[in-house]
């Protein structure tokens, strides 16, 4: 069997690009977040019709990732990034101009299928980059994402302090961030279908391998999601921590998360997916606990600063594992994609309505057992491991060519 030879100067400069597409898309997320109460005051909406608006990114991302890939086959890989991140960028601006309760659902539903698209297409790329390089790339990936949300909500926290129309705000910040994320696209990978390569369908349910994977990404978005939204609830409300000590307890859950991102690819590379995400998994069920038991906020505190570092890598090895289980890397993608969108969308709501019937500690007790999954699940990922191509040379990647 003959093997393929990379310019490894030119894959590395890949890895960088793709790099800041991830940062630009995080920054998109922040930049929106900071400015949602400005936008539920303009719109007139109350809470509940904002919680039921919110609802739309998560659904419009369901409905268009499985387009990712057909855009792809169709423009190749770098001209259909390009787009979508352009799209992506320039959809900030719509939340901010919609009047009323539809338009901000029409314009959050665009929101978040031209987001759900892109972040198919750039973990398809970064999948590549990570597969000719032979060793982990994905979690730092994911870790400029989480910075690039960072200086987004920096940003929108500046303007929302200065008092700033976030229809201003929001043009400026999609116009930066556009051009940032269309030069950066001169530098990812041009991946292009072979002449014989069948396009793939418009829509299609995810493959079977994607599901395997896709309900580790779960287990850990759901803990994500619940801890973003409910740490700071928990500490005010369950051991009557002050205004200031919550917020802190999110704050530190999100730096947290972006530090294990950033440095979890030297783990990866030396212990492997498998052992990895196990280790993560027991990590985040430790901090469950800890949460579950606290009778203090610095106990509480650290237990969320655990589940942060637990669930950091889960899910950018399973984009991982996506893009190396079949033939079909974006299919695969898309797939766990929109499990984990799935999870991220019904797991505040879920937390809330367990909290009322029963209390925040038994919400969290679910939490903790859906960590647990994380720990029984993770050898589902191991055909990435063992697929792992290895770098031969200083200046090239020779990687076996894939059934």
């Amino acid at each position: 069997m003959s093997a393929v030879v990379y310019d490894l100067r030119e894959v590395r400069r890949a890895r960088y690009a793709v790099a800041a597409v991830f940062a630009v898309h995080g920054a998109v997320t922040g930049s929106f977040a900071t400015r949602v109460p400005w936008i539920q005051d303009h719109a007139g909406v109350s809470a509940g019709q904002l919680g039921l608006a919110l609802a739309f990114p998560a659904l419009g991302a369901s409905v268009a990732m499985p387009l990712a890939g057909r855009i792809s086959h169709r423009f190749g890989a770098r001209t259909a990034l390009r787009g979508l991140i352009a799209l992506w960028t320039l959809s900030l601006v719509l939340p901010a101009l919609a009047p009323n309760l539809l338009t901000l659902c029409l314009a959050l539903f665009t929101y978040g299928a031209t987001a759900g698209m892109s972040d198919v297409a750039m973990n398809a790329l970064g999948v590549e980059v990570e597969n000719r390089l032979g060793r982990s790339i994905m979690s730092g990936l994911h870790g400029m994402w989480s910075a690039g949300a960072l200086i987004g909500s920096a940003g929108g926290t500046l303007a929302a302090h200065l008092g700033a129309d976030a229809r201003l705000h929001h043009a400026l910040a999609a116009a930066v961030l556009t051009v940032l994320g269309v030069v950066a696209c001169s530098w990812v990978l041009d991946l292009q279908p072979a002449e014989d390569e069948e396009p793939p369908p418009r829509f299609a349910l995810p493959p079977r391998s994607a599901l395997l994977i896709g309900a580790i990404g779960f287990c850990a978005v759901f803990a994500e999601g619940a801890s973003l939204d409910w740490s700071a609830v928990y500490l005010r409300d369950q051991l009557e921590a002050s205004a200031g000590l919550a917020a802190a307890c999110t704050t530190g859950f999100t730096l947290t998360m972006a530090i294990a991102r950033i440095a979890g690819d030297k783990v990866v590379d030396r212990y492997g997916s498998v052992r990895t995400v196990r280790t993560s998994g027991v990590l985040a069920v430790l901090g469950g606990l800890l949460i579950v038991v606290s009778d203090h906020p610095a106990v509480a505190m650290s237990g969320f600063a655990l589940m942060g570092l637990g669930i950091a890598v889960v899910v950018p090895l399973c984009f991982a594992a996506a893009g190396r289980s079949g033939s079909n890397p974006s299919l695969a993608i898309a797939g766990v994609a929109t499990i984990t969108y799935t999870s991220g969308l019904i797991a505040p709501s879920a937390i809330g309505t367990l909290a009322q019937a029963t209390s925040l500690v038994v919400s969290f007790g679910l939490v903790t057992v859906l960590s647990g999954g994380i720990v029984a699940f993770a050898s589902v990922l191991r055909a990435g491991d063992r697929d792992r191509p290895k770098v031969s040379a200083p200046d090239t990647a020779v990687v076996d060519p894939r059934p």
